[in-house]
This record gives structure tokens, C-alpha cells and sequence, in this order.
């Protein structure tokens, strides 16, 4: 992992982050991508860097603007001369009822969900293709459950399970493409207590899980899965087994 690049978008906190510091911890340099968050982006950064000087960067962009996604994989890729690892990680995330849904509310689901990593992947592809690299791309158990309310959600991840498996098809065979798909890992900040509850009854190991679970199954992916593409690795306690 030493002296590989990865980057790492809608990076600056949660799981991003977690998984940010987890591959500069394995010795890879770290671009760190964020829209909003450029205090906590920068905080991040400061801190990889003075574990390790130069080892980490970060890197603004709209991801629902199409002109920022060259810029974006230019900065990685130029930032340390290559680019390994792309974690399609950014999502936005809020409800949309049918009846209520809007235009823009879709155009931002889907945008980020799925426009965004398509396009990024699009962009890296030479890049990822010189250095051997791997994609991972964060989708949601709901890809395949459909979450009550959260529709357009649920529409977006399916699709980047079916951009997962298209990319690596069109990638091959130089450059690995994977999915992991988290269960309930991080509550969403409006969900109360009994909903939680209820969310991990619903589980076979009767409990949540926490981002380093996400961590874990993101790192064997990119390190230890070199004869696995198109693959969408599942941490979620069993919740899917749930009838």
C-alpha cells in the first residue's frame, strides 16, 4: 500500500473519514475530497500530515457540477504522480415521498449517488488503469430493499450496484471494481430511539454495527481481493436475512 495514492470522496467525516485514515494508516497517501465541509476536511488533513508530511491533500468540488469532475481526479492523480484507488463514498440522503418529490430533489439523489461516481470513474479510468487500480463504491442495503419513504435513494444505490458491475466489466482487466453495501452503521441524525431499536431487532446479530466494520470490509477490497471484481460485499449484521 506504501507510496499508492487513493482518493477518497466526500471524505472530511463519518465513514469518509474513517476510511480516509485507515488507508493512510496502511501507508497509501490520501486525497481527501469534500463540497461543504472544508473545515473538517482540513483538520483531517493537518492531521494525516503531521503523522506523515505530504502525505495527504484535499480537494473541493460540487459533484453536482460535471465540469469539477476532471479537476477532481486531476488533482489526485497529479498530486503524487498516480492514482490507485478511487472510494466513491459521497451520498446525499433524505426523504422523498411519492406525491412530494421534486425535480431537483431527484437531480441531487441521483447526482451524487450515482452521476458522480460514474463520472469520476470515467475520468480515473487511464490513471487507474496504468497503476492496476481498484474502485470501491459505497451503496446501501436499500439498493436492493427499497426504504420506505426514501425512494429516490433506494433508485440511485440499485444503480450504482448495476454501475459497480458495469464498470467492472468495462474495466477489466486491469482495474478492479467493487461495492460494499452497509447495513445500519450510522444513524441518520433524525431517526429517535425506538426506531433504532426496532432497525436492530431486525438483524441477526441484534446489534448495529460501527464504521470500522465498514472500514474493515473497504480496506479487503482494495488490499487483500485481488481476484475479486463486480462484487458487492454486504456489512449488515444479517438485516437482509431478515424475513
Amino acid at each position: 500500500m506504501q507510496t499508492k495514492t487513493a482518493l477518497v470522496t466526500g471524505a472530511a467525516g463519518r465513514i469518509g473519514a474513517a476510511i480516509a485514515r485507515a488507508l493512510h494508516a496502511d501507508g497509501m497517501n490520501v486525497v481527501i475530497h469534500y463540497f461543504r465541509s472544508g473545515t473538517a476536511a482540513d483538520a483531517l488533513c493537518d492531521a494525516l500530515n503531521a503523522l506523515r508530511p505530504g502525505s495527504a491533500s484535499c480537494v473541493c468540488a460540487d459533484l453536482l457540477r460535471t465540469d469539477q469532475y476532471r479537476p477532481v481526479i486531476a488533482h489526485a492523480d497529479g498530486r503524487h504522480g498516480r492514482l490507485d484507488v478511487l472510494v466513491n463514498n459521497a451520498s446525499a440522503f433524505f426523504p422523498t415521498r411519492i406525491g412530494a418529490t421534486s425535480p431537483e430533489q431527484w437531480e441531487e439523489l441521483v447526482g451524487t449517488n450515482l452521476m458522480a461516481p460514474y463520472f469520476l470513474a470515467q475520468e480515473a479510468a487511464p490513471a487507474l488503469r496504468a497503476s492496476g487500480g481498484c474502485i470501491v463504491n459505497l451503496t446501501d442495503i436499500h439498493a436492493d430493499r427499497p426504504l420506505r419513504n426514501y425512494g429516490v435513494y433506494s433508485i440511485a444505490k440499485a444503480g450504482l450496484v448495476m454501475l459497480t458491475k458495469v464498470l467492472a466489466k468495462e474495466l477489466a482487466p486491469e482495474v478492479r471494481v467493487n461495492a460494499v453495501s452497509p447495513g445500519a452503521v450510522l444513524w441518520p441524525e433524525h431517526l429517535d430511539e425506538d426506531l433504532r431499536q426496532r432497525v436492530i431487532s431486525h438483524t441477526m446479530l441484534k446489534r448495529a454495527g460501527s464504521p470500522d466494520d465498514v472500514v474493515h470490509a473497504v480496506r479487503f477490497l482494495i488490499r487483500d481481493a485481488d481476484y475479486v471484481t463486480g462484487q458487492v460485499l454486504t456489512v449488515d449484521g444479517g438485516r437482509t436475512l431478515y424475513s
